[in-house]
């Protein structure tokens, strides 16, 4: 039986990893143990570890690392924390195998560490492209680390290999968010509404956005425009959540809670919808509106557009229903009129998703089992055209 760590610091991270935890968890061949940090351990931004145990895992590890600060010195001396805790936490429960999803600064520190402990990586979502973030590197940076990588397109798949990977290592499955699709029961609006304490009774608007962590966007100034762009379409509702632990999203939070107090009737702010919530959110929005990964991986399988905003995910591969703008309040407002439009549309093909067909799970668990997992790896040297 293989000893398989999954390693989760966000709450979106959690949400996309759910189905595989639990196949994990029910798999005869594999022991699941899941080690728990970064904003999960936070109740500012909504302690989700508790959403971890009620979904009914045991957790393994839980090892706190953020710190107060809102600052780029910040996010260095958390991870330095969590090189010391994820040290002690993996030498603790010996797995055989470390899961890691993407590309935040906790999951870099995570890697580091099975890195130096021999622990060999799996990792999900590498080769993507983000330019506007310094996720950007990390994701790259944890590519080399890995050992089997799992990626979401065949371009990425190429990128990984470019990255000197074994094409044998490397396997295009799709992004694992989109098992969603197949296999979760999503509320009805009612339920949704009760769920929240919000009556959603007009059509409505889907909202995240983090900060910017390597273009040069003010999160203040861009989430004001944001804001006031939403402001010309008096009667739509908003569901806004927090952004995440990044520098810079600390300043976010207070401008999203005098919003909406400031608009209570109309706007409903949440430190974190949770997976079933934010899911079903999206099915029933007029438009996602941010610049989260998920307006663009997930959100085209429910048939509804995002408005993509600025250069915090430039690069990434997306449907034609992803419809990108820059940070000035008019041009946010124009994306939002276009895919008002293209919601009213009869033309499905818009939201063709390049990110795989939603049965990605049973894909990563056959890997996993079936690899002569080692820390020890060649250079794969790309043949370049002269």
């Amino acid at each position: 039986m293989r000893k398989v760590a999954v390693f989760t610091g966000t709450r979106a991270e959690y949400g996309l990893l759910y189905w595989l935890m639990k196949d994990l968890n029910v798999d005869p061949e594999c022991d699941l143990q899941i080690v728990v940090s970064g904003s999960h351990l936070s109740p500012e931004f909504g302690y989700t570890v508790d959403v971890i145990e009620n979904d009914g895992f045991s957790v393994a590890e839980k090892i706190e690392v953020l710190l107060s600060s809102d600052s780029p010195v910040g996010v260095v001396k958390s991870m330095g924390l969590g090189l010391i805790g994820y040290a002690d936490a993996l030498d603790r429960i010996k797995p055989n195998v470390l899961v890691i999803l993407g590309d935040r600064f906790e999951a870099l520190a995570a890697a580091q560490t099975a890195m130096m402990l021999r622990i060999p990586i799996v990792h999900l979502h590498g080769g993507e492209i983000t330019e506007g973030a310094y996720d950007d590197a990390i994701r790259h940076a944890i590519t080399k680390l890995s050992f089997l990588h799992c990626t979401s397109t065949n371009e990425s798949r190429d990128r990984v290999i470019q990255l000197g990977e074994s094409p044998s290592r490397v396997k295009n499955v799709g992004a694992i968010g989109l098992d969603h699709l197949n296999r979760s029961t999503l509320m009805s609006l009612g339920e949704l509404s009760v769920s929240l304490d919000f009556v959603i009774s007009e059509p409505y608007f889907l909202v995240t956005y983090h900060p910017v962590t390597l273009a040069n966007e003010d999160p203040i100034l861009s989430f004001k425009a944001l804001t006031d762009a939403i402001d010309k379409f008096p009667a739509h509702q908003v569901i806004i959540t927090y952004p995440n632990a990044d520098d810079g999203g600390r300043k976010i939070i207070p401008l999203i809670e005098a919003y909406a107090s400031v608009n209570s009737k109309r706007v409903l702010s949440i430190k974190s919808l949770g997976q079933t919530r934010y899911l079903t959110a999206v099915k029933y929005a007029e438009a996602v509106i941010g610049n989260s990964s998920s307006g663009i991986i997930e959100v085209p399988s429910f048939e509804v557009p995002t408005v993509n905003i600025g250069d915090r995910q430039k690069g990434r591969l997306s449907a034609a229903s992803v419809l990108h703008c820059d940070t000035g309040a008019e041009s946010i407002h124009e994306a939002i009129c276009r895919a008002k439009t293209l919601k009213l549309g009869d033309d499905k093909s818009v939201y063709l998703n390049p990110y795989g067909d939603g049965n990605t799970s049973h894909r990563v668990i056959n890997m996993i089992k079936q690899a002569d997992l080692s820390v020890v790896k060649s250079f794969y040297d790309v043949e370049v055209a002269q």
